[in-house]
């Protein structure tokens, strides 16, 4: 009934949707660079600033950014079928899009800048064996965390997006992929930087996240009805569960639902995105919020 997921088959590629992709994700970062992050024409920083007026504590500021992200983000997504009614599915996606990524840019940019503020919890950064324990769970985390690369051209309104019902790959082992890997990555974080600032961005993005998977559930339960309840008769939203119990059956060859491109892109970039962490610092830090 569902979906064989991180599909990827190159005859069936299109250069032309490609080179479409590669424009519109140019226009995207100039238009965020413009009217987002830029000082001067930029309405980012007011963006923090109005939020940070709110209080001189930056784990309430951290914590009130999360939620006007998963406020909506969330928004929207539940909106989606309504939305794409009135305007079309790739209109909608590109309302989503914009409306989410320059929020989700300034959480990121504000935690970056402000990890090491607040209390200090606990200073586990020295113990034996941390480094490579919080090393290991956050490459594992993007796993998880990333399922959407499945669909490049239909994140950037290439392909005609879809809201899909997937069942292999990542999702034999949890329905809820983002949900476990977000929650890696909180869990990590946490240990690694050990304060308040970071436990309150943990707790936010966590508890969107899992509202995310009950909303996702529900959503895919009205769209899809009995498919739906048969794909999560057969999963799990706890990691291994469904295959622990025996709902969800392996197949001999599982392991080659990984060896697809898009798993070993993922590899390629969270391995870059580790090496880049000086770089994206040095541009957070630019930024000033």
């Amino acid at each position: 009934v569902g979906e064989d997921s991180a599909v990827f088959e190159l005859e069936a590629q299109k250069i032309v949707s490609w080179v479409y992709f590669s424009v519109i994700l140019g226009v995207v970062l100039f238009i965020l660079k413009v009217a987002w992050l830029d000082g001067s024409s930029g309405l980012g920083k007011a963006f923090i600033d109005s939020v940070s007026g709110f209080s001189d504590s930056p784990e309430v500021v951290m914590l009130l950014l999360t939620i006007i992200f998963a406020v909506v983000h969330s928004g929207l997504a539940s909106l989606r079928d309504a939305g794409e009614k009135v305007m079309g599915e790739r209109a909608y996606r590109v309302l989503f899009a914009g409306t989410s990524l320059p929020l989700a840019v300034s959480t990121v940019v504000y935690f970056i800048n402000h990890r090491y503020d607040g209390v200090q919890l606990w200073q586990l950064q020295g113990a034996a064996g941390v480094h490579q324990l919080v090393w290991l769970t956050n490459f594992v985390s993007f796993f998880f965390l990333y399922p959407s690369t499945f669909n490049l051209l239909e994140v950037a309104a290439v392909d005609k997006p879809k809201m899909h019902l997937w069942e292999t790959g990542i999702m034999r082992i949890t329905r809820h992929p983002q949900m476990v890997g977000q929650v890696m990555w909180c869990l990590a974080h946490t240990l690694w930087i050990g304060n308040s600032v970071t436990l309150a961005a943990s707790a936010g993005l966590i508890g969107h996240h899992l509202f995310g998977a009950w909303n996702g559930d529900r959503r895919l339960a009205i769209r899809y009805g009995e498919a739906f309840d048969a794909v999560k008769s057969r999963t799990s939203t706890v990691p291994f569960a469904a295959i622990i119990e025996g709902r969800q059956k392996l197949p001999k060859d599982y392991y080659k639902e990984f060896l697809r491109l898009p798993y070993l892109s993922i590899t390629a970039l969270t391995l870059s995105a580790y090496f880049a962490h000086p770089l994206m610092q040095a541009g957070s830090f630019g930024l000033h919020w």
